[in-house]
């Protein structure tokens, strides 16, 4: 029997491969080659960072969905610590994600985002969840008090420790000192939640809270990333912690995509979808 060259064989082969793409079946070889037709830029990371009160747990739902989606994404600690502390950890963390960052920041997690983001050309947006975004010499406590509206103080000397947190004094190893602030126990579901949440989870949450060490707040910010770094800005109506005046005119200081929804202090909490559409909305754009 006459035996067909094997040559031929491949190129009957490759013609009917052929055939079949013209027929319809591109989408196929299409994505059997890719090399021919291109790729899609990868995703840039998102780093999701926590603010005081939190931790990053609280970003769980939105680590779930940003990842199904297919996005890199971290949620390292915040030591809540010092300002200037705080800023330089998560500017080494930075250093080590190789592409384009989507940094995101709720309420604290704003002023670490602001500071530690200056001078990284990977940082392509940056996110503002009910945060703090400073100007140079700005600090947490100044801002909260710069419009009326907070619930975490009814003193209205600026100057004066939030009733709404309990002092918790300590001292490290080398002897030096310092005060833990802790957000009361009864106040948390209002303060944070505006009630969004049932007693019991607020109760769980307000237990297993990161508290923040007094020099934090009142620590002034340096030069803010958000003025060479687009950002996109969440000002929630029903914040009790951060005045939603003080957002509204962060975000606009900072020529911020601004979204304006019902949503209390800790969005990343009650509503994640609102909050991760807004990470998405930051992502697009660096792309």
């Amino acid at each position: 029997m006459h035996k067909r060259p094997k040559h031929r064989a491949l190129r009957i082969t490759a013609l009917t491969v052929a055939g079949l793409a013209l027929a319809g079946g591109a989408t196929t070889l299409a994505s059997a080659a890719p090399s021919y037709f291109g790729k899609s830029a990868p995703k840039p990371t998102v780093v999701l960072v926590n603010g005081a009160w939190s931790g990053p747990s609280s970003w769980s739902k939105e680590i779930k969905s940003l990842q199904a989606a297919g996005y890199p994404v971290t949620a390292p600690p915040t030591a809540l610590r010092s300002l200037s502390d705080d800023s330089a950890y998560l500017g080494s963390y930075l250093k080590t994600i190789k592409g384009p960052v989507v940094l995101v920041g709720q309420s604290y997690g704003g002023s670490v985002i602001t500071n530690a983001a200056t001078g990284n050309s990977n940082v392509k947006a940056l996110v503002y969840i009910s945060a703090f975004a400073p100007d140079k010499g700005e600090t947490v406590q100044g801002l909260t008090a710069k419009f009326p509206g907070t619930r975490i103080t009814t003193d209205p000397n600026p100057d004066a420790l939030p009733t709404a947190l309990s002092p918790v004094p300590f001292t490290l190893a080398n002897g030096t000192s310092g005060v833990d602030l802790y957000a009361k126990a009864d106040q948390y579901r209002d303060l944070f939640l505006s009630n969004r949440l049932s007693s019991k989870d607020s109760a769980e949450l307000a237990a297993e809270q990161s508290p923040i060490n007094s020099q934090a707040l009142s620590e002034a910010s340096g030069e803010p990333a958000w003025r060479t770094i687009p950002s996109w800005y969440l000002v929630s109506k029903e914040d009790h912690l951060i005045p939603p005046a003080a957002e509204r005119f962060m975000a606009a200081r900072a020529h911020a995509h601004t979204v304006v929804a019902d949503t209390p202090h800790a969005a990343q909490v009650t509503d994640p979808s609102t909050v991760t559409r807004l990470i998405e909305q930051a992502a697009d754009a660096t792309r």
